[in-house]
């Protein structure tokens, strides 16, 4: 049986209300990419974006000046330690869950070089890093995963390869 850990809970509140701070109450264009590893999906683990863990594919907010390319080869190095080739565009997803509201562009990645490893998000402190675990994951092992820890798109299509074949808009609310 879990046990409440008051100090883990104070934590995981204090981290949702940085990202709340950092990330709500605008419109956020983020980039993300698809990246395989022969049927294994790459998937980013963040804690305090309301479940216990949070798995997505990589990626993060567009900085002005910057392509999407370049924005989405810059999020995978922090995020996952890899270097890539960003291929074609894919899909669109919007979220919108007050306060956080993001446009999601999702594209094809190749990894290049670098080591996979669990990276850093550079807007948040050491102390309060919301990523935990990077990894490849199955089909069958995003099957066992509870659907509130999952991005909208997993939640959609669980079939870890057939999330690529996808193609238009989705609105995840």
């Amino acid at each position: 049986m879990n046990s409440f850990d008051p100090k883990q809970f104070t934590q995981t509140m204090e981290v949702a209300e940085e990202v709340a701070r950092l990330y709500g109450n605008r419109t956020r264009i983020r980039v993300c990419g698809l990246c395989y590893d022969r049927d294994r999906l790459l998937l980013v683990s963040h804690r305090g974006l309301g479940a216990a863990s949070f798995w997505a594919p990589p990626g993060g907010g567009i900085e002005f000046g910057s392509s999407a390319a370049e924005n989405l080869r810059r999020e995978f190095r922090e995020e996952t330690g890899l270097d890539v080739t960003v291929g074609g565009f894919l899909f669109v997803c919007e979220y919108l869950h007050p306060p956080l509201h993001g446009v999601e562009l999702f594209y094809h990645v190749q990894p290049t070089g670098g080591q996979l490893r669990t990276g850093h998000d550079p807007e948040m402190e050491a102390g309060r890093q919301i990523i935990h675990e990077v990894r490849y994951c199955t089909t069958a092992e995003l099957e066992q995963l509870p659907p509130e820890e999952l991005h909208g798109i997993l939640r959609l299509e669980r079939d870890a390869l057939k999330i690529r074949n996808l193609r238009g808009y989705f609105l995840l609310e």
